[in-house]
């Protein structure tokens, strides 16, 4: 009787951890800071990036979003969208978005949970090039052992309604999701 009641104590508080692990925390920081000007830079060594890829289990959407993938990239670009002017967007020409609740200084992520099944969060390993975005303005955030891509310090995200490249159908949604502009700035332009 005492053995079982310490397997199953044992398998709570594992199951316990586990789950404290996986919801994270949105306050952490990087350890260079993770201001705007001091944002982390986009590069990471090799031997670092190996152990760095995206886990399916919190970035995946509940529909498709280019292929399936998680929200990696490695190329941010300005792009002109019709109705709403120059945003920025990931490798697969796919709008990125910023969150008004998160924040740019420091940068700090809060959509977390049931959140990221819609605003997938824009997830970096290795280098970013940009084109059309000052390289200056981008970053990292720490988000559950990954890096989140930051933007004028903005935390980075795909919308899953956006099934097409040039796609801006996240546009002001809950007036609290936008585009994002080169600069990081939110587009208050809608389509």
């Amino acid at each position: 009787m005492i053995q079982r009641r310490i397997v199953l104590l044992s398998a709570a508080g594992l199951t316990s951890a586990f789950l404290l692990a996986a919801c994270g925390s949105s306050t952490e920081k990087a350890s260079t800071g993770t201001s705007p000007g001091n944002a982390v830079p986009v590069a990471t060594p090799a031997s670092e990036s190996a152990t760095s890829a995206p886990t399916a289990s919190e970035f995946t959407p509940s529909a498709p979003v280019a292929a399936g993938d998680p929200a990696t990239t490695t190329m941010v670009m300005a792009k002109t969208v019709n109705g709403i002017g120059s945003v920025a967007t990931d490798d697969k020409g796919m709008t990125l978005y910023r969150y008004d609740k998160d924040e740019a200084n420091p940068s700090k992520w809060t959509c977390a949970g049931e959140c990221t099944k819609t605003w997938i969060p824009v997830i970096v390993q290795d280098s970013v090039q940009t084109m059309g975005v000052e390289k200056s303005l981008l970053g990292t955030v720490h988000r559950n052992g990954l890096k989140q891509l930051t933007l004028g310090g903005w935390p980075l995200y795909r919308y899953v309604g956006d099934t097409q490249a040039g796609q801006t159908n996240g546009q002001a949604k809950g007036n609290t999701w936008y585009a994002v502009s080169p600069s990081g700035a939110k587009s208050t332009m809608t389509g």
